[in-house]
């Protein structure tokens, strides 16, 4: 059986930059010890605006400009970017919160193939709920987790909710 691994933002803006939390940091190690362990595939994802972010309608509902494309923000946690180095995987720019780019790239990976997918990332309660969802929808059938040690969200209690969310649409929380 394949397992993918999907890391979600870990980008430093969301780690410690503009929108980074001490929760963020706290699961640095976690994240960065899950992807070193892994041996199957990986896609990794990043929150991607353009300079013209704080006019947009997220921009304008969450007027932080963050992940600049090209930016330092944009780039990987430096741990999680190290965890990364010997491993290959598929990046995946998306300009919102969940990639509807996801269920196709996985089709593509799995073909016939059965598979598994495990999600670890920031933030809980936005994109990693989100690609969740996203990915239940489009495979009602397969085992889908999320590692809530290696997952922060916006707060302590959002995240927990987003856990709680995510638990009952039968999505597995480790």
């Amino acid at each position: 059986m394949k397992k993918i691994l999907i890391v979600i933002d870990m980008q430093k803006d969301f780690v410690d930059g503009s929108l980074g939390t001490d929760e963020a940091q706290a699961i640095v190690p976690n994240a960065f010890k899950k992807i070193q362990d892994h041996s199957g595939d990986i896609i990794v994802t990043y929150d991607t605006h353009s300079e013209d972010y704080l006019s947009t309608p997220e921009g304008l509902k969450l007027p932080v400009k963050h992940c600049i494309k090209g930016s330092d923000g944009w780039k990987l946690d430096a741990h999680i970017e190290h965890a990364l180095s010997s491993k290959r995987y598929i990046a995946v720019e998306k300009p919102t919160f969940g990639s509807v780019a996801l269920p196709d790239i996985i089709r593509d990976m799995c073909i016939d193939e059965d598979f598994e997918i495990e999600l670890i990332g920031l933030c809980t309660d936005i994109c990693v709920i989100s690609n969740a969802l996203l990915l239940k929808a489009a495979f009602p059938e397969k085992k889908i987790s999320v590692d809530s040690s290696c997952c922060a969200g916006v707060t302590k209690e959002l995240h927990e909710k987003a856990l709680a969310v995510m638990r009952s649409c039968q999505i597995d929380i480790i």
